[in-house]
């Protein structure tokens, strides 16, 4: 697998790194143009990768070409590789709200892997659902699903639409789980627990209960109600939960989220 980075940020860096790890490529075969000095520096140091400043000479070294940009520099980005990419090559966007349409014409190149990742890829817990065009070269996709799953679990959809609609809960879920650990962790503080104790009872309630529904297999409502006793303290919680419409919340903003990553597409 050779692939070519444009941008070499976080999500960059979390992708080229899980490819390494798993060894699917080595260094010298992942080349990253980046503008920043500093940072190419510091993935040259760090991982061993070929680094440049130049678009079209990363993009030229790989069969898959990743584009990791900020949404406001794709256009610049995209100028520079435009008509430079050949059949057997793909251009896999993980910019948010880029659509395959403004990605085919502003490379003028039909061979497109759209990808919603998230940020647990840092650290290899990722999960990222994406979609390809039809003129995308078979060996292309195959190689997009080994590199996503280097950075955690992928999901492959029919259409970009479901995309959109993986931002809004997968892309953007980690904020939510956040806030939600934020919270308990004040909860806890505000009853009387260290904010020290607090926080790694909230981080490890979370954790665990993520990895027993995983492993258990079993419906989050079966858990659930598993944990609630008659007329206990944890049925007393979720009512306040309920009543605070902590559901309908959840719901909203997943909604509006998606809502977003479909307005920044119609933007293009």
């Amino acid at each position: 697998m050779r692939i070519g980075f444009i941008g070499g940020g976080t999500m960059a860096e979390a992708i080229l790194g899980g490819v390494l790890e798993r060894e699917l490529a080595s260094p010298g075969d992942i080349a990253v143009a980046e503008i920043i000095e500093p940072r190419r520096e510091y993935l040259s140091e760090r991982y061993g990768v070929v680094v440049t400043d130049d678009g079209k000479a990363a993009a030229g070294h790989g069969s898959l070409v990743l584009l990791a940009v900020k949404p406001q520099d794709l256009p610049k980005a995209m100028s520079g590789l435009r008509k430079s990419l050949s059949d057997e090559q793909a251009a896999l966007s993980i910019v948010a709200g880029a659509t395959i349409k403004s990605i085919r014409k502003g490379l003028d190149h039909d061979g497109i892997v759209r990808i919603m990742p998230n940020t647990p890829a840092q650290i290899g817990a990722g999960v990222s659902v994406w979609t390809a065009t039809e003129d995308t070269h078979p060996d292309r996709i195959e190689e997009t699903r080994s590199l996503l799953q280097a950075i955690g679990k992928e999901v492959q959809v029919p259409s970009e639409k479901y995309v959109d609609m993986a931002t809004g809960l997968s892309g953007s879920g980690p904020a939510y789980v956040f806030l939600f650990i934020e919270a308990l962790t004040d909860a806890g503080v505000q009853v009387g627990l260290s904010r020290d104790i607090a926080a790694t009872l909230a981080t490890q309630t979370v954790l665990g209960s993520a990895q027993l529904l995983e492993q258990s297999g079993r419906h989050p409502a079966e858990l659930r109600n598993a944990v609630t006793s008659p007329g206990g303290t944890t049925a007393e919680g979720l009512l306040s939960l309920e009543s605070n419409r902590f559901r309908a919340a959840v719901m909203e903003a997943v909604e509006a989220a998606y809502e977003k990553a479909v307005q920044l597409g119609e933007e293009d």
